[in-house]
């Protein structure tokens, strides 16, 4: 009935109330590259953003950690495991409109730059010229920044096959931060740019960055996102 559980570290935390799952996914055959999920924790209650289905032993441990309240989709291209853990939980489910992707789960509240996160002192970030639906989620406390496809940082091909990194390379992917070459592609409209949506995105106050693909870049992550801005946008 649902995808099964990939390959995976077990959950790494961050801050006290910020953990990581590094995972994978298998595109096909001879492909397989990593993902991420983040859990954040609100006292007992518990977020998962970008889910990515766990193994019975680390969902044993997250169930240790708290009640997941709430899913978070922030992209339209993610969402495979959205529904294992819907249904498991019985939580409320976040998302922008216009999921194209993954048409269902339907969200039960819509992201909009407005909207409050449902945890305290963070803000959602819309690219708001996007084609497709993107969002980041800023936690002002740790001034991190938790991204899906539109910035990535890969300080190494954990869980990527040789063919996929070769793949990856040829799509114009490299090592250390990327705005997501076939993201931007295919989510830019004919004719325009979202220089100014990562122009905005620049003027959040976020010194590190976790992505729904590659490893947590722990500082320096804003000046470091801005010269790839200026390279990819001059």
């Amino acid at each position: 009935m649902y995808p099964p559980a990939y390959p995976h570290d077990e959950l790494k935390a961050l801050h006290s109330d910020v953990y990581l799952l590094h995972g994978s996914i298998k595109m096909g055959p001879g492909m397989r590259m990593n993902r991420n999920m983040v859990v954040l924790k609100n006292e007992c209650d518990l977020i998962l953003i970008n889910p990515v289905r766990m193994n019975s032993q680390s969902l044993a441990r997250l169930d240790e950690l708290g009640s997941v309240k709430h899913i978070l989709r922030l992209g339209d291209f993610h969402g495979l495991d959205d529904a294992f853990y819907l249904d498991r939980y019985k939580c409320e489910f976040w998302a922008q409109t216009g999921q194209d992707t993954y048409k269902s789960p339907k969200a039960s509240t819509i992201i909009t730059s407005t909207v409050e996160p449902p945890l305290p002192n963070s803000q959602f970030f819309i690219f708001e010229s996007a084609k497709f639906p993107e969002a980041a989620l800023l936690l002002k406390e740790h001034k991190l920044l938790i991204t899906t496809d539109s910035v990535q940082y890969h300080a190494d091909w954990s869980y990527f096959t040789g063919f996929t990194k070769f793949v990856f390379k040829l799509l114009g992917f490299k090592a250390g931060i990327n705005i997501g070459p076939p993201w931007l592609k295919r989510v830019t409209p004919k004719g325009s740019s979202l220089k100014p949506d990562f122009e905005k995105l620049l003027l959040l106050d976020f010194d590190s960055i976790i992505a729904a693909h590659g490893q947590l870049l722990e500082s320096g992550a804003r000046e470091i996102l801005g010269q790839e801005v200026h390279r990819v946008f001059k």
